[in-house]
């Protein structure tokens, strides 16, 4: 997990990544986190966050946030997601999460995809289970989006987004087609459903 934190050593780290650049509905959230790697300052079982439980994510997301030096988080909605796409959506969110940190980084790792800043900067195929700033993202973005889910379930119970997080499960897309759209669907993924 380490390896590209030693190839960048004595460099400030930023590792990016995002959650929910596949469900049907909600927004694509980024997270852009600098973790100290001080030996004793390394959170262990910090991974890849879809290896990760719940449970573990949820303790891992607080550390995260008590330890980092410097943290963004950043929703772009569905409403951008249907207009500019969404690999064009996550990397406006990845850009607006580097530029929201309070410490300019030396460095930018981000998961498999390049974005539009003057910082240096090196995407990672599979990066959220070869870095550890960028696996660190990964937990930032999964566990905000997935407590925003569970908020907006309580909102739009009949779709059953506490279980599933907006991603297209059989209920969900049942579900679409008994009560046709919400408001946070995103036009763009759900149009090739007969949505009642």
């Amino acid at each position: 997990m380490l390896d590209y934190e030693k190839k960048y050593q004595g460099k400030l780290i930023a590792g990016i990544d995002e959650a929910g650049r596949g469900p049907l509905a909600g927004p694509v959230v980024c997270a852009c986190v600098i973790m100290p790697l001080d030996e004793d300052k390394i959170i262990e079982g910090i991974n890849d966050s879809k290896k990760l439980s719940a449970k573990k994510r949820d303790v891992l997301y607080d550390k995260i946030i008590e330890k980092a030096i410097s943290y963004k988080i950043v929703e772009v909605d569905h409403k951008t997601i249907d207009e500019i796409n969404i690999l064009q959506s996550t990397r406006k969110g990845m850009k607006e999460a580097v530029e929201g940190l309070n410490i300019t980084p030396d460095i930018v790792l981000i998961d498999a995809v390049n974005i539009d800043t003057c910082l240096p900067q090196e995407s990672i195929i599979k990066g959220d289970t070869l870095s550890y700033n960028i696996a660190a993202a990964s937990i930032l973005a999964k566990v905000y989006r997935d407590r925003l889910m569970e908020k907006l379930d309580k909102k739009y119970p009949e779709y059953g987004f506490k279980k599933h997080k907006g991603y297209g499960t059989k209920s969900h897309i049942e579900a679409l087609k008994k009560y046709g759209k919400s408001e946070i669907h995103r036009d763009s993924f759900i149009k090739n459903f007969k949505v009642g």
